[in-house]
């Protein structure tokens, strides 16, 4: 039987809000109510502890569905604006309009969250959303097909699972709108495919994100919080400190603290922590093996190819010219480089250009303050790593090479609107001076317009 005879006959409308609202309660309700098979999905896939499949996925599925819920009927009526005096009398409106058939590919590293959240907001906008999950995270994709077609009428969303034939194909077909999360290598793909029918985009993309310990830093707070920051989802994440920057005086010391939080977290042989993940295949294993070289090592190093493990490492490194400094890590392996002066500093940044993520650790605000205002980056942090992502009222996104477009909270909603502009004029005035004939118009007319402005 042909899907859609299983489903109530009524015709399906999604310009009407109250529908779009049930929809994602019905998705909420499957979220909760499968919660720990999409944790078990994920441990299969990516070796997740169930702390962080909860923590990161399940729970900030299901508070960015809470909060659209809430939010969705303010978010979608019309906002009335102060009107211009040279418009008088008229009232002014922008009305959210949805874009239409939205193309969402997502990644593997966050297979849930990210593949649901920015749906949640192009349905929220009244959008048809085809989702292609990864094809990477198998058993994760196939729990986001199955909480969708239990939740949703195909005239809302549909899921495609596939890999990189479907997303090529998937290209090929005009959208009115595509949101892409993943590597800068994929995203040109999209954004030259995009080009062709001038379709908006969003790429949520990545880089090489600087960690910068000022001399005035707590150490010990500093090291606790960069070793969370890269090591969870075993560094697989696009936010993830790539590179550290600590001044020549501390950098023995610092790395030291690194190796103390590292056994902490994690124990002295993180192969038998249950609370350390796994990489996603051998292709991804081979590439961050491939990056360590023995010389450079300060602290780990060890791997199991069998098991996809590789060990929390601290590399020493001297040059920003080494193959572990070419591109985004994406893995658990942290450089450290020692700097001079902040002219080391700024060579460093500038030589990577705008990383998704800066994080600067300082007691010094002036000194923090300044350095967040001097690099163009997407998005950070002054004394923490990563957590800047968990505030959905700040804008999440890129700038430049690690993407374009941001969203989270209201912002997503507004990423996947048109936000189209009404005047609605009064009829019981009409000044004649606008229309032609203009005859000597000109001098009354600059008169008034600059008395206006």
């Amino acid at each position: 039987m042909h899907i859609l005879e299983k489903l109530p006959k009524p015709v399906f409308d999604r310009s009407v809000v109250s529908y779009r609202k049930e929809t994602l309660k019905k998705i909420l309700y499957q979220v909760q109510t499968h919660e720990a098979d999409i944790v078990k999905a994920l441990q299969m896939d990516l070796g997740k502890p169930e702390f962080e499949a909860v923590i990161n996925e399940t729970n900030y599925v299901i508070s960015d569905l809470k909060h659209a819920i809430k939010n969705i009927d303010r978010w979608n009526k019309p906002q009335k604006v102060r009107p211009s005096i040279l418009n008088f009398p008229s009232t002014d409106y922008i009305f959210s309009e949805p874009y239409g058939k939205v193309l969402i590919m997502a990644p593997w590293n966050y297979p849930f969250q990210l593949a649901l959240c920015p749906a949640i907001a192009a349905v929220a906008a009244g959008n048809h959303v085809t989702l292609k999950p990864s094809e990477l995270t198998p058993a994760t994709s196939s729990a986001v097909s199955r909480i969708i077609s239990y939740s949703c009428h195909p005239d809302l969303i549909t899921v495609v699972e596939g890999g990189p034939a479907l997303a090529e194909k998937l290209l090929e077909k005009r959208w009115d709108y595509i949101f892409f999360t993943g590597s800068v290598t994929v995203g040109k793909i999209i954004a030259e495919a995009a080009a062709k029918n001038l379709t908006p985009t969003t790429l949520e993309l990545g880089g090489k994100n600087p960690c910068i310990i000022h001399p005035s830093a707590n150490m010990e707070l500093a090291a606790r919080r960069i070793v969370w920051g890269k090591f969870v989802n075993a560094g697989q994440t696009c936010i993830a400190p790539d590179y550290i920057l600590v001044h020549e005086d501390d950098e023995a010391n610092f790395i030291s603290l690194l190796k103390a939080e590292i056994i902490k977290a994690y124990g002295s042989d993180a192969s038998q922590s249950r609370d350390y993940q796994r990489i996603v295949n051998i292709k991804h294993w081979e590439r961050l093996v491939g990056l360590i070289d023995p010389e450079d090592i300060a602290y780990g190093g060890r791997y199991d190819r069998e098991k996809l493990y590789i060990e929390p490492t601290i590399i020493d490194e001297n040059t920003l010219d080494s193959k572990l400094m070419q591109d985004e890590i994406f893995g658990p392996i942290i450089p450290v480089i020692s700097y001079v002066d902040d002219h080391d500093i700024a060579y460093a940044i500038e030589k990577f250009r705008t990383p998704l993520a800066l994080y600067v650790f300082a007691q010094d605000m002036k000194y923090a303050e300044k350095t967040i205002r001097k690099y163009a980056f997407g998005g950070g942090c002054i004394n923490d790593t990563m957590v800047h992502f968990v505030n959905r009222r700040l804008p999440f996104g890129g700038v430049g090479e690690s993407g374009m477009g941001s969203y989270h909270g209201k912002n997503g909603f507004d990423i996947f609107t048109h936000k189209k502009s009404v005047v609605k004029k009064a009829t019981w005035l009409d000044v004649p001076l606008r229309y032609a004939p203009y005859g000597n118009k000109i001098k009354k007319i600059k008169k008034w317009l600059r008395w206006l402005t």
